[in-house]
């Protein structure tokens, strides 16, 4: 049963998290040539608190890992058991998710062919519809002396692999394996899909779990080969590990370019709100300062769907949340010597201001300064917030195209309307949409200069 020495391995650890989360219990079963050669364990100091439910769970408490040795103390005689071997684990991208960015955190190369016992086992019982360890156990009639401690789920797998092979024939498990080891390793959730079914062009990629809504939406200019490098097993992002533990289906949408993509992404991920988006996440809180020489007084907070970006206004920057915005000036209050009473940010006593008696205030507030070189220092402050007036008399298209294929991206204003194949289908958009900070960033950038020249397409109120 395989050519190959085999590491059976599980690990206890402080939680799901990978990049985060440590390891508190090692257990390695060692088999050559279908023999047992060795068993080894390890407590482990993950210095960091275990938390209870972990606790309660595993038996593993804090006090007896107090004194134990932590990863750094074993890495070296670990990787020398794992080096060259076939490593079998349990939802094995979780186990090795966790040794990879142990190893890292050494700056330790470490690498190992993988094989999960959750796809081996979908595959030889394709009929059964579980196949969790407590599953597996009973189905099978293994027991275990310490169920949650590594050695003791570690040998486990080594029963189970006895069982199968028992049951089934050793050419039946190793042409499992061995069609498990040739194509690229994809999460347990997705043991019968083909990453080869992604086309390698631009578009959009949605992942989701047990619900119909999507967990993560993410874009690229080769869908598979990002898709794919979700699931590398490095798990350096704990989103990877989160998608990797909760994908159960894929879906994709292949756009002609690269602003289609980005602008596709951004319109899915608010109309949808996959958990694992925290950027490109709706936001109905966004804020701008509003001010102009010509008004005098202080700059006023007002919400973002108040401005007009067209130019017709004076507006300074875009914030996700009004503390964000206050943040953000009283920072160039600080930076330009300003005076927070004058500009709104400390209520004015009529006296000097905070700042001033802190020497960071050039004395406005007091007379040492005339106000009309106080309004010049504001305006240079503000000028690093100021948003780009739209360059254009009004809607343009954008036109991406790829061999045959063609398509026009409708903008107003920094807003992003739709995309049409025809000049017929224009009448069928919206005449304008809300203002959103991701799309004038990304059309700020393919417009700008920042990408290679587009075409631009005027079009018709």
């Amino acid at each position: 049963m395989f050519e190959r020495p085999l590491v059976f391995l599980d690990l206890e650890t402080t939680g799901a998290t990978a990049t985060s989360d440590r390891i508190t219990e090692i257990g390695c079963v060692e088999v050559h040539d279908g023999r047992l050669i060795e068993e080894w364990s390890t407590l482990i100091n993950p210095q960091t608190r275990i938390p209870p439910f972990i606790e309660s769970l595993t038996g593993i408490s804090n006090a007896m890992v107090a004194d134990a040795p932590v990863f750094a103390d074993v890495a070296t005689g670990l990787k020398e058991r794992l080096d060259g071997k076939l490593l079998i684990a349990h939802n094995a991208r979780f186990d090795y998710g966790f040794l990879k960015n142990e190893f890292a955190r050494l700056e330790i190369p470490y690498a190992s062919d993988l094989l999960c016992t959750v796809k081996l086992s979908r595959k030889l019982y394709p009929g059964h519809a579980k196949h969790n360890l407590d599953t597996m156990m009973e189905r099978h009639n293994v027991d275990c002396e310490a169920r949650h401690r590594a050695l003791g789920d570690a040998r486990v797998l080594w029963d189970l692999l006895q069982i199968w092979r028992d049951e089934l024939g050793e050419e039946a498990l190793d042409t499992a394996a061995a069609a498990q080891l040739k194509k690229p390793s994809l999460p347990a959730g997705l043991a019968d899909f083909s990453i080869e079914e992604i086309p390698t062009g631009p578009g959009v990629y949605l992942f989701y779990g047990e619900n119909e809504l999507p967990i993560y939406i993410g874009k690229s200019v080769n869908l598979r080969a990002r898709v794919q490098a979700h699931f590398s097993g490095d798990h350096r992002l704990s989103k990877d590990m989160n998608i990797v533990q909760q994908v159960r289906r894929v879906e994709w949408k292949q756009t002609t370019g690269e602003l289609g993509a980005l602008l596709e992404e951004a319109r899915l991920v608010k109309s949808m709100l996959p958990t694992l988006n925290s950027q490109l996440r709706r936001n109905n809180d966004l804020h701008a300062w509003r001010w102009s020489p010509a008004s005098g007084g202080a700059p006023t907070l007002v919400h973002a769907a108040e401005i007009d970006f067209s130019g017709g206004e004076t507006a300074y920057g875009v914030f996700r949340s009004k503390r964000a915005a206050v943040d953000a000036l009283r920072g160039l209050t600080q930076s330009f010597e300003l005076c927070p009473a004058a500009i709104g940010l400390e209520k004015s006593k009529g006296g000097p201001c905070l700042a001033f008696q802190l020497q960071r205030c050039r004395g406005v507030c007091v007379g040492k300064e005339a106000p009309a070189q106080h309004e010049l220092r504001l305006i240079e402050a503000l000028a690093e917030l100021k948003l780009q007036s739209w360059p254009y008399r009004g809607r343009i298209g954008v036109r991406e195209s790829s061999g045959d294929a063609s398509v026009l991206h409708v903008l107003d204003h920094w807003c992003y309307l739709g995309s049409v194949t025809s000049e017929d289908e224009l009448a069928g958009l919206d005449a304008r949409a809300a203002f959103d900070l991701d799309t004038y960033k990304i059309l700020k950038r393919f417009l700008g200069g920042g990408k290679a020249a587009v075409e631009i397409v005027t079009l018709a109120a």
